[in-house]
């Protein structure tokens, strides 16, 4: 996963994070969880907001392993809410922040998304790029109802009209899968923000998903956002699933928890982005992942 603020401003308010633990000689065991939050509210409201989130979402999530994925989930988007709004109410510098969150957590071979916002979830198999959330935005909501087509939506300047975030509200209503999504072998997940999704196409990210590895994949997803303007934060995990772990990737470990660090990316100009991402340091899943 890689965060780069963009090329018009200068901070950025998007949160990555994911975790994928590792057993004995890079087995896979365990839940993995991937997350991507893009924050809003005005100066260093919207970074707080996405970091509360990602933070609160992986602390609940690997505190209630074992029960229903799609119940620990439900209770993670609540608690999330519920620390952003009250954030947002004890800090005046914070009032009315909020976040999109788009959260997969795969457990035995499955995976359930968890979403609100305009974030957005891709399973890409058979070369075939499926978006796999639905934006929770005004032109998407029009789309479904079939008072705009896809092409209208697009060109809409109310297209990043937002109907649900997180933290803006004391309840929220998130969608959350109640059954997992069966994962193959070569599978590929991207999540990203909507920096990423307002400026490349899908044909243009699935090209780009196929033919490079999951880092390189990020950088170069980055790499197309800013050529097409950047004018936003730009946030991007790719995570590939094989049949194998490859032999330098079963060196990997996992932290506990995520951590602050600025990846190193000198294919994205001069670097990622101005300030710490939260993420976990790259460790192997279902076979291998980065």
């Amino acid at each position: 996963m890689l965060s780069h603020p963009g090329k018009i401003r200068s901070n950025n308010e998007d949160t990555v994070a994911f975790a994928l633990p590792n057993g004995p000689g890079g087995a896979f065991h365990g839940d993995a969880l991937l997350l991507v939050a893009d924050g809003m509210g005005g100066h260093a409201a919207g970074e707080v907001a996405s970091r509360i989130a990602a933070d609160v979402l992986y602390r609940h999530f690997f505190a209630a392993a074992g029960r229903p994925v799609h119940e620990i989930l439900a209770e993670c988007f609540h608690q999330a809410n519920a620390e952003i709004f009250e954030a947002g109410r004890q800090n005046p510098e914070y009032a009315g922040m909020g976040t999109t969150c788009t959260a997969i957590a795969v457990r035995n071979n499955c995976a359930w998304l968890a979403h609100v916002g305009d974030s957005r979830a891709y399973l890409l198999r058979n070369d075939e790029l499926q978006q796999i959330s639905e934006d929770h935005t005004l032109v998407a909501e029009l789309v479904r109802r079939g008072s705009l087509t896809r092409e209208e939506a697009a060109a809409s300047p109310e297209r990043n009209v937002i109907l649900k975030a997180m933290g803006t509200a004391a309840t929220v209503a998130p969608a959350i899968w109640n059954d997992g999504m069966a994962l193959q072998p070569d599978d590929r997940l991207l999540l990203c923000s909507d920096g990423l999704s307002d400026l490349v196409t899908d044909t243009v990210m699935q090209e780009l998903i196929a033919s490079h590895a999951p880092l390189d994949a990020c950088r170069a997803l980055i790499n197309a956002a800013l050529d097409a303007g950047g004018h936003d934060n730009v946030s991007v995990g790719v995570f590939h699933l094989t049949d194998r772990i490859e032999a330098e990737d079963a060196a990997d470990t996992v932290v506990e928890r995520p951590t602050r660090r600025t990846e190193d990316a000198p294919d994205i100009d001069d670097t990622v982005s101005d300030r710490p991402t939260r993420r976990a340091d790259t460790a192997t899943g279902i076979g291998g992942a980065s």
